[in-house]
Order: C-alpha cells, then sequence, then structure tokens
C-alpha cells in the first residue's frame, strides 16, 4: 500500500489522540506525557475538576440569564471544559492569552472575575477586563483573527528577549480562514514562541468538521512545517500535559507548536442558535459518554474518594459562583452614550477628543429639546445647558 493509499484518521475521530484518563475514569499510562503531570497528585486533580464544575456551572447560568434576557449573547463552552481549564492550567503568570469568543473556562483560570466575563456579554462593556492585568486579550469576534494578533505578540516577546510565551485559542472552523493559515505561515517563518491551540469541537455553527477537513486538523500545522500533536480535549490531564510540553518547546526558542484537542461542543454554538436543526441527538448522546468532569469524578471515585463527599464539594463551590452572578448582574450599570470614547487609545489623541465634543454637543440638542418641552417658556433645564457647555 502506498503512502496516498494509507488510511488516516477521520478529522472528528479520537483514534489516535493522546489521553490519560479515559472516559470511565480508567487512567491509561503515557510515556510522553505522564513526566509532565508527576507533579499532579489527588489533591490537584480535585482542584482541576472544581474548576470545570464551577466554570460548567457559570456557563449555564450565562445561558439562562441571556434566555431571561439579562444577558445579550452567550458563547456556551458545556462539553469543552476539559481543553480550556487543561491548558489555562499550564500557563505561566506572564504569558499571554489571545482567545476567540468561547474561552470563559481560560478566563477563569487568568483570574479573571465572572462577573466582568458577563459585563461584556451584557453590552455594558467592550472587555470586562485589564488585558494587561490578566495577560489575556478581549473576546474575539472575528472567526481566527486572534491567530494573528497572537503571532505577532509572540515575535515582539522573541525580539524582547523573553522567554514568555503566547497562547491563541479557536475552533475547527477557524482553521479553514486565512488569517488562522496566514498566522501559521508567519510564526512558522520567524520561529515565533507561540502556541496555536484549536478546540476540534465537531461543529463550524452548522458544518460538522468532516465537511472542512478529511483529515486530522493536526496535519494542517505539520504542512507549514509546525510540530503538532493531537489530545483528548476531554481529558483536563492530558490537557494539562500535552499543553506543558508543547510551551517548554515554545520557551526554548524552537518555535511555534500546534495542539488538535479533540472535543465537542454539547450546546449551541451561541443562545442564537438551535443545534437540534442540524445535529443528530444520537451523537450528542455519544459525547455525553465521554463528559470531562464525569470521567475524573470516577477516577477520583476508584482511588478511594467518597462520591457524594465529592460531588457535595463541587456543588457548594458552584451554587456559591452561580448565586453571586445572578446577583450581581443585574446591577451592572449601562454605560453612557460618551463612554463609547474611553478606553479605545492608551494615550490622548486628538481627533478622538473631538469626535467625543461632536458627539456630546449632538446629545445636547435632544436634552435642550426634552428641556424646553418640560419647559414651554423657554428656560432651558440646568443640567442640559451645563453638558452643552463643556461640550463647546
Amino acid at each position: 500500500m502506498s503512502l496516498l493509499d494509507s488510511p488516516t484518521p477521520a478529522p472528528g475521530s479520537d483514534d489516535d489522540v493522546l489521553r490519560l484518563i479515559g472516559p470511565t475514569g480508567e487512567r491509561t499510562p503515557n510515556p510522553d506525557l505522564d513526566p509532565w503531570v508527576s507533579d499532579v497528585d489527588d489533591d490537584a486533580l480535585v482542584r482541576l475538576l472544581t474548576d470545570m464544575a464551577v466554570v460548567r456551572r457559570v456557563d449555564l447560568e450565562a445561558t439562562a440569564l441571556q434566555r431571561q434576557g439579562q444577558v445579550g449573547l452567550w458563547p456556551p463552552l458545556l462539553g469543552q471544559e476539559a481543553a480550556q481549564i487543561g491548558s489555562a492550567r499550564a500557563l505561566r503568570e506572564d504569558d499571554f492569552v489571545f482567545p476567540s469568543y468561547r474561552e470563559t473556562g481560560v478566563a477563569y483560570c487568568r483570574g479573571v472575575d465572572m462577573l466582568e466575563v458577563l459585563r461584556l456579554w451584557r453590552g455594558a462593556a467592550l472587555c470586562g477586563w485589564d488585558s494587561m492585568k490578566f495577560g489575556m486579550g478581549t473576546a474575539q469576534i472575528v472567526i481566527g483573527a486572534q491567530a494573528l494578533h497572537a503571532a505577532g505578540y509572540a515575535l515582539g516577546t522573541k525580539l524582547d528577549g523573553s522567554d514568555t510565551a503566547t497562547i491563541t485559542y479557536f475552533g475547527d472552523g477557524a482553521t479553514s480562514q486565512g488569517d488562522v493559515n496566514e498566522a501559521l505561515v508567519f510564526a512558522a517563518s520567524f520561529q515565533a514562541p507561540v502556541l496555536f491551540f484549536c478546540q476540534n469541537n465537531h461543529w463550524a455553527i452548522s458544518e460538522p468538521v468532516r465537511v472542512q477537513a478529511h483529515a486530522p486538523l493536526a496535519g494542517r500545522a505539520a504542512g507549514f512545517g509546525i510540530p503538532a500533536v493531537r489530545v483528548d480535549g476531554n481529558d483536563v490531564l492530558a490537557c494539562l500535559a500535552a499543553t506543558r510540553r508543547a510551551l517548554d518547546r515554545v520557551r526554548s526558542g524552537s518555535g511555534p507548536a500546534f495542539i488538535e484537542a479533540v472535543t465537542y461542543r454539547m450546546g449551541p454554538h451561541t443562545t442564537a442558535d438551535d443545534p437540534t436543526r442540524y445535529r443528530d441527538p444520537n451523537e450528542l448522546d455519544l459525547w455525553k459518554a465521554k463528559d470531562p468532569i464525569a470521567r475524573v469524578e470516577a477516577h477520583l471515585v476508584s482511588r478511594g474518594h467518597d462520591a457524594e463527599e465529592l460531588r457535595a464539594q463541587l456543588q457548594r463551590a458552584a451554587d456559591e459562583m452561580a448565586a453571586r452572578l445572578r446577583r450581581e448582574v443585574v446591577r451592572i450599570p449601562d454605560p453612557g452614550p460618551l463612554d463609547l470614547f474611553n478606553h479605545v487609545y492608551a494615550t490622548p489623541h486628538e481627533q478622538l477628543e473631538r469626535e467625543r465634543r461632536e458627539y456630546a454637543l449632538y446629545l445636547a440638542q435632544f436634552e435642550d429639546k426634552a428641556a424646553l418641552e418640560e419647559n414651554p417658556s423657554g428656560a432651558a433645564a440646568p443640567q442640559a445647558a451645563q453638558d452643552t457647555e463643556v461640550a463647546r
């Protein structure tokens, strides 16, 4: 059989993925990954499990809040907790993350307040957190654009002589975008210290991965000369190990790396989507059996942990987070019209300030009209007059 005739795994299959904890909780030794998680004892695994449970509850609560009109839109990550938590917990504080719009779990690991994430999706902020403080850029809506940002930033850190790493997240659909492919070319050409982390969740909105790719997505990176690996994206321990190993390569000056985390989007693409219109329910049932949280629970129980006590601990942490989000999200103030001009540039910008003044004058016209209707004698309301004068 020739090389061209040799079979290759399907793009969405997990036949050749690296794995440490299987769907039923069994621990599988792996000489490539085991050394990278030798420090992860049961207590550390419980912490990873708690991270996943809390982030899942954030996701479910945010979805409910959107349905109730408290959040404008929400991109669920249900089923992808292991890929996000495992990879993000491998990062150093001085590393930088360029996310897509779905990396709530990564933001949680970077220390971002989950209320600030909701602030963004409520429409009350352009970015809910300080990107430089948390080492994580704002959610990127344009598919794949963050990969270019990551490649450029990573090259900058290399030229600065830093050993910090850059990581960018995107889905399977983004690998068909020009931006991602251009970022791969750039990173390979200049040996930029960036890790491309693809969460292959099988669906690019309503388009299955098997349509856009007839071989594993990791092979695309190899075509650019970037070493790539496929990992079980529902195995938090394997994701942690694979990311640590890839980051070690990136930091050493050996150039970029690529991870394809084979996982599954169990919810809709966003809360504006209805996956029942295009997805076979049997496929969803198949992946529910590979749930990332259930397998870690099963593994810990097999090691002697009390199942009820463990679940109660997770429930307490999740309930506490959910209660706070529900209590505080309705208190987020709406931004004022002129807030649109805040945080656009790091330093004062003459054109932007001129536009701010012009817009303030425009708004003041409506205040004057309202004041006149309330007071037909023609005396303008003091506040409206004051705002107009400031704008001038």
